[in-house]
């Protein structure tokens, strides 16, 4: 059977100074500035690196930090999890949000118990092989956990290369295939420096190369940013995505979760009927906690956080 392939767009435009003349710079503020994590200290290992990722996924570093040591203090390996059940992931994972992460961590442990003896893979492909794994997740641990060249592409790091490659405020909505292309591009060849590069370029985007009140005067590439030669212009594509959380499902959802994070007894939809009002978008947000596999339903009208 034949197929038709879409052509491949344009490559993605580079300023004339990249990539080695970024590296060096942007490597050495590393050096200075980088952060003391738990999750980058030789200790954390792989199991750790992958910990905080899942964790760190739209959740900012002050709200995981507390939640990561709890966690690894207890389940200090993946087979220590997977000897659990799913709920008692949900039940840790407090107030991170997205609890579905949860879960998904907890599958990614079941299936490294089972068919990797324990030890987080090395190998991209299986890692990118784990429930609840994408490719930002697998080239983040094959690369922070072990040094690995892969392009680590999360929010941070698209923000700082659209600004200093191809000059506009901010990334597309949705990563591109034209992101992919630049951030190969970008790679020192070397995999222990390609692996320092990645973290240096999360680290540029979250502190310094910001979303708002970006601070260039603290950029160690601001002479060679594309976005700072032509002036900073405005972002003229399509309008950012904001998030909101008060009075959404989310909330109620959040809600509804913490009822059954602190009760190691089955909970009486009557518990979970005081926690809001409006009735109709309260059973949304119970179904869809059911849905999602975070809430189990016993007979007799009670539920409890799952048990497989």
């Amino acid at each position: 059977m034949t197929s038709i392939d879409t052509p491949p767009g344009p490559p993605a435009p580079v300023a004339p100074s990249l990539p080695p003349e970024l590296h060096g710079p942007v490597l050495a503020w590393f050096d200075r500035h980088a952060r003391d994590l738990p999750w980058r200290r030789p200790e954390a290992g792989a199991w750790g690196v992958m910990v905080s990722e899942f964790m760190l996924q739209q959740t900012p570093v002050v709200r995981v930090l507390p939640v990561y040591e709890q966690w690894l203090a207890r389940w200090p390996r993946p087979a220590d999890l997977a000897a659990e059940a799913p709920g008692e992931a949900v039940r840790a994972w407090g107030r991170l949000g997205y609890p579905r992460r949860a879960l998904r961590l907890h599958a990614a442990a079941t299936a490294i118990t089972e068919r990797h003896r324990g030890d987080v893979p090395r190998d991209h492909g299986q890692l990118l092989a784990l429930p609840g794994i994408g490719e930002y997740t697998a080239a983040a641990v094959a690369s922070f956990a072990y040094g690995q060249r892969h392009a680590v592409l999360d929010t941070n790091v698209r923000r700082v290369f659209a600004r200093a490659a191809t000059g506009v405020q901010y990334p597309p909505n949705a990563t591109t295939a034209a992101e992919r292309r630049l951030a190969r591009a970008l790679l020192p060849e070397d995999e222990a420096t390609a692996s320092r590069w990645a973290a240096a370029s999360m680290e540029l985007g979250a502190l310094v190369c910001t979303a708002r009140n970006e601070d260039c005067g603290r950029c160690p590439i601001a002479e060679r940013c594309a976005w700072q030669l032509a002036g900073k212009p405005a972002h003229d594509g399509p309008p950012r995505r904001g998030q909101t959380y008060a009075g959404t499902d989310r909330q109620v959802r959040g809600r509804l979760l913490a009822v059954l994070r602190e009760s190691t007894d089955p909970v009486e939809q009557a518990a979970l009927d005081a926690v809001w009002d409006e009735p109709m978008q309260r059973t949304r947000a119970l179904d869809g906690l059911v849905s999602d596999g975070l809430v189990e339903p016993l007979e007799g009208g009670l539920y409890r956080l799952p048990l497989s």
